[in-house]
């Protein structure tokens, strides 16, 4: 068969027979919704007579599905407990420049606003992976992004600049050379926020609806005491040398014992109210309000049952105080309860409640809450109460440290490097070499006592996490293909196996087996779409069309859009919701399953896409878009009429399309636009009056990259960006940063199910085991990953290293088991037949061995006849002619058809150019045959399935 066009379209459509029932299992990596993260509510507190006190507008989380603990397997419950934006991470001049030799350098924009850039050439965590870190210090904050270290090429300030996108100065930058401006730099990375935290804990009794009746408490219940116990230890705070949170530990002023804790690497000081001074005088207790009503969360206990009066934020007297976590204890079945109330000012932050919000694991609840308090710390500080307030004092900082060098500027002395624009060395400048070395020297010196002196101080984390040392993460990869020798150029999942193209052809590998090949290297596929639910294998050569792209999601229709230089082509084919007739169709109809596929239109685009994504309508009626990026812009165009509308203009010099990355929440598209640096959210509403509407709305984010990404997949609450040595995880609802993984030489290669790579080494963690995780099917991912311009991946010198295959389940990033009814192709399979009372499934169990010569022996021959080479007659065995008997007698196929002996079956077609048609068939193995009918006597009377050299569609 063979689908054709004018301008010579290479797409193919291969059919697969790996078939098997599925369904929408409501876990799709391109859907989340913001409701798993609360609602905001107008809140108000009235006092006994029913005043109306204070009121107040909060988001409120108490799990997603409320009270309900009824929840259907499968929708969201939990994900797992992630400190975000961790310091370990974020703190860049602390981690990789204070106490090593890096240049500094003082300069001023266009706008005469002085900044200061940072930059160090280190290895990635001892990984041999040698990279510039470098941070840009301005008004408005901090800016850091890595680079990629070439020996052959030196780096220039001038490009690092650009890289930040600050191309024009007022005053060039100039290199600094004295070593105190460590000390500087490092106050100014501290505006970021403490890496201690103050949390108040306010207990109240049942009944208690006002601040100066839960403050007035002046001792706690039984299971009040031993909740302080779990949150950490009873301190004496007179001669307390740890971080104390602005309590007294000369005098005790603000009582004599506290509770304190070290929670991966942060210190805490809990302000328990009962533990404060109390006053029998003060009705207020002013000296409790001073600490608990200055903590920007706090902790409010509540005792009584579930059908009491409530908690409301609006009972607390605060206009500091933004969030409240909100504690009950259940004596029956020994559990906490927990409900989060933020300021509506303050962002989205994670881990959501789980539905229901009850821990019945003391340990976990203890986790969960202090990751989620510190996450609200952080979250805080970016409302614009607290963000305008650090900004006015970095820019101080920022101006004040700029006068101070303005006379060695004008001076010209050995403080400032007379030349602009230095190159970024790594070793010292040949002139004056020992002096060099002697600054260096003393450089370095300082910058380890800073170093030291501030971890005495507890002013910076520790190195090792303390209690989550032992903890498996998400994004532990497992090996699935050991010393894999082939260059990957573009694969996909095919159930629990991996279709692979490479430069040996097309391979199919399965967990700890060997690798099978389908298609010799003669056949280059350059991108690839297996669809298992609609026995399909979409296939992109290197003829003709250079990009397309498929809706990535359930719907109503499979549409597809092949791009040729500056056109698009869109074809459809309706998905059949009766698996059993689809199933009956494809046995006994003599129509062709290509016949299904449509040809819409064509659209004409004013230059060729780079990146295309097809992004589904609410209605799926005339509201179906594409989005397309090209020159520098991202564009949607309306697919009923062809008409395009500006999504977003990108105003940088060079532009650098990642993808876009089609996401839902709720239900309604929006749209992760990755380019360069950036990774832009755009909502983008349904058409009105023929045009989308794509204005900038509250609900738009972003958020910049460290490292610029080759490829972006989505699975959320993640998104991964992969580097070609780093894996760099996010969070889909706020690009908070999670953690970086360094993987040495690193390639994606599938992203559909589970995340496949291609490295020398695995993600931290990883392991060596085999993995029959189970894994969603449908998910966005990066269409045109495949295609990019290759970034040089890094090599050591005198070494070889093998690369292998590495997998990361989808079930461990989403955060549910996932039950897939989808198998590999290896596994044993239900073949249909016909009997006297109709359709009926029978389980044929083939042996692994006995799969993989049918395939290979279907893909050889399949592949002969692609390339016109296949003249010989097809074999047959006794078996296989008297099963054709039955299928001439039960159907009237078109004449010249081939039959095919295999309960496999492969159907091709082709977007190409040329004027032959491309003639396809099937056959097993006779020896293969014969063998099957040794090892099962009563052999099933399985309906051999007919191709067609005449199945055409013409989308002239």
């Amino acid at each position: 068969m063979e689908l054709s066009s004018a301008e010579g379209a290479s797409t193919r459509f291969l059919g697969l027979t790996q078939r098997s029932v599925s369904e929408d299992l409501g876990c799709r990596r391109g859907e989340f919704s913001r409701k798993h993260y609360g609602s905001v509510e107008l809140l108000i507190s009235s006092d006994a007579d029913g005043a109306i006190q204070r009121a107040g507008r909060f988001r409120v989380e108490n799990g997603s599905s409320g009270e309900n603990t009824d929840y259907a397997p499968g929708t969201w419950h939990r994900t797992d407990v992630h400190l975000e934006n961790p310091e370990y991470h974020t703190r860049w001049y602390f981690k990789y420049f204070l106490g090593k030799v890096h240049q500094n350098y003082v300069g001023t924009d266009a706008e005469k606003n002085p900044f200061f850039l940072s930059v160090v050439l280190s290895d990635q965590n001892n990984q041999r992976i040698p990279q510039y870190h470098s941070i840009l210090w301005r008004k408005t904050g901090t800016q850091k992004i890595c680079l990629p270290y070439s020996p052959t090429k030196t780096l220039s300030v001038k490009s690092i600049l650009s890289a930040m996108s600050l191309d024009k100065f007022e005053k060039s930058p100039r290199e600094i050379f004295h070593p105190e401006i460590q000390k500087d730099l490092l106050v100014l990375e501290e505006q970021e926020g403490s890496v201690n935290f103050k949390f108040g804990v306010l207990y109240a009794k049942d009944g208690q609806l006002t601040d100066d009746e839960m403050f007035s408490n002046e001792t706690g219940s039984e299971s009040f005491q031993r909740f302080l116990h779990l949150l950490g230890d009873t301190i004496t705070l007179k001669g307390w040398s740890g971080y104390r949170g602005g309590l007294d530990n000369k005098n005790d002023t603000t009582g004599t014992c506290s509770i304190y804790t070290v929670f991966q690497g942060h210190e805490i000081m809990f302000h328990v109210s009962t533990m404060l001074p109390y006053s029998r005088e003060n009705k207020q207790q002013v000296e409790r309000k001073r600490h608990i009503g200055n903590d920007i969360v706090t902790i409010i206990f509540q005792e009584g049952e579930e059908s009491s009066p409530a908690f409301k934020p609006s009972m607390i007297r605060s206009h500091f105080t933004h969030i409240f976590a909100l504690v009950r204890y259940n004596k029956q079945n020994d559990s906490y309860r927990l409900k989060i109330f933020s300021e509506e000012s303050v962002p989205l932050f994670g881990p959501p409640l789980p539905s229901p919000p009850v821990f019945t694991n003391h340990q976990e609840f203890r986790d969960f809450v202090l990751v989620k308090l510190i996450n609200g710390e952080k979250a805080t500080l970016e409302t614009p109460t607290f963000s305008q307030k650090r900004q006015r004092t970095l820019d101080m900082l920022i101006r004040s440290l700029y006068q101070d060098m303005m006379p060695d500027l004008h001076k010209g002395n050995n403080m400032l490097n007379r030349r602009s624009f230095s190159d970024v060395l790594p070793e010292s400048p040949k002139a004056t070499r020992k002096k060099e070395e002697a600054r260096q020297a003393e450089f370095v010196r300082l910058g380890q006592a800073l170093k030291l002196k501030t971890t005495v101080k507890g002013d910076t984390t520790a190195n090792l996490s303390t209690t989550s040392f032992c903890k498996k993460e998400p994004w532990e990869s497992q090996s699935f293909c050991s010393n894999f020798p082939h260059e990957v150029v573009c694969a996909d999942s095919w159930g629990q196996s991996l279709l692979v193209s490479t430069d040996a052809g097309i391979l199919l590998i399965d967990d700890g087996q060997q690798s099978v090949q389908v298609f010799d290297k003669t056949l280059q596929i350059k991108q690839m779409n297996v669809l298992e639910a609609l026995d399909l294998l979409i296939a992109r050569t290197d003829k003709g069309c250079h990009l397309y792209a498929i809706n990535t999601h359930h719907g109503s229709e499979l549409r597809i859009v092949a791009a040729i230089r500056n056109k698009l082509l869109l074809v459809t084919k309706k998905y059949n919701s009766d698996n059993t007739s689809t199933r009956t169709s494809l046995l006994s109809s003599p129509e062709s399953p290509v016949e299904e596929f449509q040809y819409i239109r064509e659209i004409c685009l004013s230059d060729p896409p780079v990146v295309m994504t097809l992004v589904d309508g609410p209605t799926g009626d005339s509201d179906n878009m594409i989005c397309v990026a090209y020159r520098h812009q991202f564009d949607l165009v309306n697919e009923s009429t062809g008409e395009s509308y500006r999504l977003h203009h990108v105003e940088t010099n060079r532009v650098n399309f990642v993808a876009a990355i089609d996401v839902y929440e709720d239900g309604e598209a929006g749209l992760l636009l990755c380019y360069n640096y950036v990774c832009q959210y755009r909502k983008v509403y349904p058409f009105s009056g023929g045009s989308p509407l794509v204005q900038p709305s509250a609900y738009d984010f972003h958020f910049s990259w460290n490292q610029v990404p080759y490829a972006v997949v989505c699975a959320f609450p993640y998104v991964l960006a992969f580097t070609t040595d780093s894996i760099e995880i996010r969070l889909v609802v706020n690009g908070n940063l999670v953690h970086t993984a360094v993987v040495p030489e690193l390639q994606l290669v599938a992203s559909r199910s589970d995340i496949y790579f291609k490295a020398t080494a695995a993600v931290s963690g990883s392991s060596d085991s085999s993995s029959k995780e189970m894994s969603s099917k449908s998910s966005p991912q990066t269409p045109t990953a495949y295609e990019k311009a290759e970034l040089p991946l890094p090599s050591l010198e005198g070494e070889a290293p093998c690369k292998n295959l590495y997998k990361i389940p989808l079930s461990n990033l989403v955060g549910r088991s996932i039950e897939r009814p989808l198998k590999s192709p290896l596994a044993p399979k239900v073949i249909t037949t016909t009997t006297s009372s109709g359709i009926t499934s029978l389980p044929v169990m083939h042996s692994l061995p006995l799969s993989r010569m049918e395939i290979k022996e279907i893909a050889s021959r399949t592949r002969k006849e692609l390339l016109g080479l296949l003249d010989e007659p097809i074999p047959k065995t006794e078996s296989a002619q008297k099963m054709q008997k039955v299928s001439r007698r039960q159907s009237d196929p078109k004449q010249g058809a081939i039959r095919s002996s295999s309960s496999d079956r492969i159907i091709s077609s082709s977007f190409e150019g040329c004027s032959e048609k491309c003639h396809l068939s099937t056959s097993s193995d006779p020896d293969t045959s014969a063998n099957r009918e040794e090892s099962s006597p009563s052999s099933y009377p399985f309906q051999w399935i007919s191709l067609y050299d005449e199945d055409i569609i013409d989308l002239k």
